[in-house]
């Protein structure tokens, strides 16, 4: 029943319901239009981050490194700087639901700030899950779509992680540098047999995304294992990104037969900047995931896209699921003002959107 709640209360998905329901009075779906590749690869995708969160890698790491934390300024480095690898790893819905409770558990029991290193633990997140295929769900619909290689795929996220790092640092040197006592080490154990197998499921998973090997194959491999380590960590997959995913598929088959609509899509895509400038503003209405999807099946610009859409996860607080989910965590965790941490969150945002967006025009122009 958990699973169903879970799956009926998600937002996004009930849009999305609405609008594939819709389109089904215009047309009918193909089959072919139906990317099972990209269904088969997040399915993956969502087991082996849900078998690391049950492992509880992520905890232990951020523990471990922030006993060396002296100042305000280095502990909200640390996690910061985690939140942006682990996010390359474990996706920036992962990393946020797991760190930002984290640290401001640190944050109670020091008076620590709140607002700006939640801010930038978010931030951190959204800017690792961008820089490796399976960070982001769209970044996987991208390289299938495109079928692109990894030297093709990493060689556009580079750049944008060096810009965005960047602006990350930058940011940092809001953070008062004042004292605080040594941080304690928790208890929390790591079993390392069942680590090191989902460490080579995911090696393999990579197989799967880039067409090495059939994408469903990582895909059942990865739930095998979770039934292995715990059959229960099934019921905690993200089933309604899943789903969303496959209305978004049905929905733009069936757009994609109505001559007006395509007319109109198309007229916005006319070259790589249009595409990108499309993608990041989209992104700020109906959020990144959905907007790559739509925009991916009119355009054969899958560097604008990649960069939009990326780009796009800051901003408003529907850019990307991962800032929902800040904002979330720190509605259930924090102690400030949840309308000033929404403000503060939603300005410090838009400013690295615009700078960003800034950078990525530039990237688009001078490095690919």
């Amino acid at each position: 029943m958990t699973v169903i709640k879970n799956i009926a209360r998600d937002r996004i998905l009930q849009v999305t319901a609405v609008l594939t329901v819709v389109s089904l009075f215009f047309a009918r779906p193909r089959i072919q239009d139906i990317n099972f590749h990209t269904l088969y690869s997040v399915l993956a995708m969502l087991t082996i981050i849900q078998i690391f969160s049950y492992l509880h890698v992520l905890d232990v790491l951020a523990y471990k490194l922030t006993t060396s934390a002296r100042t305000t300024r280095r502990l909200t480095a640390i996690f910061t700087y985690l939140s942006v690898i682990s996010a390359m790893f474990l996706t920036n819905d992962i990393t946020v639901l797991t760190l930002i409770p984290l640290y401001l558990t640190i944050a109670h029991k020091h008076h620590l700030p709140e607002i700006l290193p939640v801010t930038l633990i978010g931030m951190g997140a959204n800017i690792g899950a961008a820089f490796t295929p399976w960070g982001n769900p769209h970044n996987i619909f991208i390289v299938n779509t495109y079928s692109v290689t990894p030297g093709k795929f990493f060689g556009w996220s580079l750049p944008l992680l060096i810009a965005s790092l960047i602006l990350l640092t930058g940011l940092l040197f809001g953070v008062k540098n004042t004292p605080i006592p040594s941080v304690p080490l928790e208890n929390i154990h790591i079993s390392w047999r069942p680590t090191i197998l989902t460490i080579l499921v995911s090696v393999f998973f990579f197989f799967g995304v880039f067409n090495i090997v059939p994408a469903y194959v990582p895909a059942i491999v990865a739930i095998i294992l979770a039934i292995f380590i715990n059959p229960r960590i099934l019921l905690y997959l993200d089933y309604a990104l899943l789903l969303t995913f496959t209305c978004f598929f049905i929905f733009i088959s069936d757009i994609q037969q109505v001559p007006l609509i395509v007319a109109i899509v198309q007229h916005t895509m006319f070259s790589k900047h249009s595409v990108y400038l499309t993608s990041i503003i989209s992104s700020q209405f109906i959020s990144n995931v959905p907007s790559t999807i739509l925009i991916g099946k009119f355009t054969s610009f899958a560097e604008s896209l990649f960069l939009g859409s990326n780009i796009g996860g800051f901003g408003s607080i529907v850019g990307s699921m991962a800032n929902m989910l800040v904002f979330k965590s720190f509605a259930e965790n924090g102690t400030v003002s949840k309308s000033r941490f929404f403000w503060i969150f939603s300005a410090l945002q838009f400013f690295g959107l615009l700078v960003l967006t800034i950078f990525g025009w530039l990237i688009l122009d001078f490095v690919y």
